[in-house]
């Protein structure tokens, strides 16, 4: 018996590399990490603003102390009690929704409507060349139907 070679480190690796689902995440990574920018500029343009006009304009200034007293050094850091941050949480979670929000209705929906208008035209393109053949099929099978119907003998007799 022959023992079975098993494929190298480097050739499983090549093959995880070559998979297309590698590749499309990388493109997903770098196009995420470039969107990033855009939305926190969005939450720090207009949702910042309008989240100010009630409160402030700094969302991760929302705090509230579990353990009293609450006090910060200038550097942010916790100098008595137990703070809760929630504010940034809220930032963050504005972050996550605005994000979404944006690659569901500027890339993934309107992905969608193209692949469906696709489809559709492959699916009216098809079933028009099934109808032309069935067409076609019916008219061979009349024309036959003539010429035995013309020889006057029901089948072919030549054999």
């Amino acid at each position: 018996m022959s023992a079975k070679k098993e494929p190298s480190v480097w050739q499983g690796f090549k093959a995880f590399l070559m998979r297309g689902n590698v590749v499309d995440l990388a493109v997903a990574v770098v196009i995420g990490a470039a969107f990033t920018n855009i939305v926190n500029s969005v939450v720090k343009g207009i949702i910042n603003p309008v989240v100010g006009a009630i409160g402030t304009k700094n969302l991760d200034s929302y705090s509230s102390c579990l353990k009293d007293p609450c006090s910060l050094n200038t550097d942010g850091t916790v100098k008595s009690g137990i703070p809760i941050m929630w504010g940034s949480v809220l930032g963050s979670a504005l972050n996550f929704v605005i994000t979404a929000a944006v690659v569901y209705f500027l890339m993934v929906l309107p992905m969608a409507k193209y692949l469906a208008r696709v489809q559709a035209h492959r699916k009216a393109r098809e079933g028009t060349h099934e109808v032309i053949e069935v067409t076609e099929l019916e008219v061979l099978k009349q024309i036959r139907d003539e010429l035995v119907a013309q020889r006057g003998t029901p089948g072919r007799q030549d054999r």
